[in-house]
């Protein structure tokens, strides 16, 4: 790996992961990364003890606070932490962290401000075990999104990402919401501060351990998306500001 200043974190928002949190570490490359931090959303299992009893630094949330909420904490601590690079992990083993080092290597050398896995890029995501009404919602979605954004993404609602320290003291995540749509507003507050968003193709793993949403909560959080653009535009083109946007 090349000699870096820079400092990685990985962080895993963790709800319920004991049976694939160690998978998932012993898949991360410990070369490419200084720190690990897991968030705990309040489970019902052993993920806390487990995770504590694997060395990690955990953080408890005393009440659940949804996905969205438990990302907020992931990147408020690694920061504090003097991260400059956050790398988000799902520790349920649905996304493959061997490719970290592809994910951070173009924000070490300074090309942009956050790269996403794709799973339309990687291609084959039906073969993963996708199912089809989720991969068809996710082009449908991509699609209004890159529209509304006037940029080119191949998917927006991928769980592995790496965000540069500069991109997260830009955006106001803390003002986004604490549920799954959380994913699309801070893109959403990323354009429109200019930040630099790369993609690199990763393939994904569906198995009963690994969580998921179903038909319903999909459909809410796709719902949400087309909010989320309604409130860009109308941020965008002045006529409603914003203090999420802004």
């Amino acid at each position: 790996m090349p000699a870096r200043s820079r400092k990685v974190v990985v962080v895993m928002p963790a709800y319920n992961a004991e049976k694939t949190l160690k998978r998932t570490l012993d898949d991360i490359p410990r070369d490419w990364v200084d720190e690990i931090i897991l968030v705990d959303d309040r489970s019902r299992d052993r993920t806390v003890e487990i995770a504590r009893s694997l060395g990690l630094r955990v953080f408890v949330h005393e009440k659940n606070k949804g996905y969205g909420g438990n990302q907020k904490t992931c990147y408020r601590e690694a920061l504090r932490l003097g991260g400059d690079i956050m790398v988000m992990v799902h520790p349920d083993h649905q996304y493959d962290p061997t490719v970290i080092p592809q994910l951070i290597t173009p924000l070490l050398d300074g090309a942009c401000d956050a790269v996403f896995g794709s799973r339309m890029l990687g291609g084959r995501p039906l073969e993963g075990g996708m199912p089809k009404w989720k991969y068809l919602g996710n082009i449908l979605l991509t699609a209004m999104e890159n529209a509304a954004f006037y940029m080119y993404l191949t998917e927006y609602h991928s769980g592995l990402r790496a965000y540069s320290r500069r991109y997260l003291e830009t955006v106001k995540f803390e003002l986004n919401s604490d549920d799954f749509v959380f994913d699309s507003e801070i893109i959403a507050q990323g354009v429109i501060h200019k930040m630099r968003i790369r993609e690199i193709p990763i393939a994904t793993r569906y198995f009963e351990e690994a969580s998921r949403i179903g038909f319903l909560r999909s459909l809410v959080y796709g719902l949400s998306i087309l909010e989320t653009l309604v409130k860009f535009k109308l941020h965008k083109k002045g006529i409603v500001r914003s203090r999420q946007f802004a």
